[in-house]
């Protein structure tokens, strides 16, 4: 029986095993990811006025493969914070990593002495950042708990009630 090939050459000769068809699936990008341009600056969803730590969060969310993300400004909205961040995770262990990630992002940034909570079960998880508030949920607690609904414009406690 031949034994399975390496990826990595046991020399030191990496050999270019990638396949050239990225076209052929269109869910994938071409990025090569080699530039320091995140896909949120390249695509234009980062709103104007975002921070780098934000996009340094966003970016890092999106590389873990978190869903549903959205960022939402609160100044001039809060004094507790400048932005909100909420993202899914598919699971308690994803939302957990995810958690992970995004404290050692901030910990590079100079930001290690963020406040976490709900790490051990990791339905809902709330890091503290001071000027960014980030809460990662597993979908249905996400759902349950519907906190984009609290800072949407249109939301009902914001709009005069119909008499």
């Amino acid at each position: 029986m031949d034994p399975i090939a390496p990826i990595h050459a046991e020399d030191g000769d990496d050999e270019d095993l990638s396949d050239d068809s990225a076209e052929d699936f269109p869910l994938f990008s071409e990025d090569d990811g080699e530039d320091d341009e995140t896909n949120f600056d390249r695509q234009g969803v980062v709103p104007t006025g975002t921070t780098p730590l934000e996009i340094a969060l966003l970016a890092k969310l999106d590389d873990d493969k978190a869903q549903d993300i959205v960022l939402i400004d609160l100044k001039g909205k809060s004094p507790m914070a400048d932005s909100m961040i909420v993202a899914s995770g598919r699971s308690h262990r994803h939302v957990g990593a995810l958690a992970d990630h995004l404290l050692r992002t901030l910990k590079d940034n100079g930001l290690g002495r963020s406040k976490v909570e709900g790490l051990p079960h990791c339905d809902w998880v709330l890091i503290d950042a001071g000027d960014v508030i980030i809460h990662l949920f597993r979908p249905e607690v996400r759902v349950f708990y519907n906190i984009e609904k609290i800072w949407a414009v249109d939301s009902a406690h914001r709009t005069p009630a119909s008499v």
